[in-house]
């Protein structure tokens, strides 16, 4: 089951970060409007949520707000 870390918001539109355990590692996925943008699997936890902060940030420059 994935859990969000953060939800971004820009003009009636959302990017969602979920994480989950997997066998695989932990799974970060972006979701754009509830579509599956992209997914990346990482190691350790500590390094997919420091890649999901990153983008909020990248976001958040563009002009995205972030939104619980």
């Amino acid at each position: 089951m994935y859990a969000r870390l953060w939800r971004a918001r820009r003009r009636h539109h959302h990017i969602d970060a979920m994480l989950r355990d997997t066998a695989a590692g932990w799974e970060l996925m972006f979701l754009r409007d509830d579509r599956v943008l992209l997914t990346w699997t990482f190691a350790d936890r500590a390094a997919a949520v420091a890649d999901a902060d990153r983008r909020l940030g990248e976001l958040v420059r563009a002009g995205w707000v972030r939104h619980w």
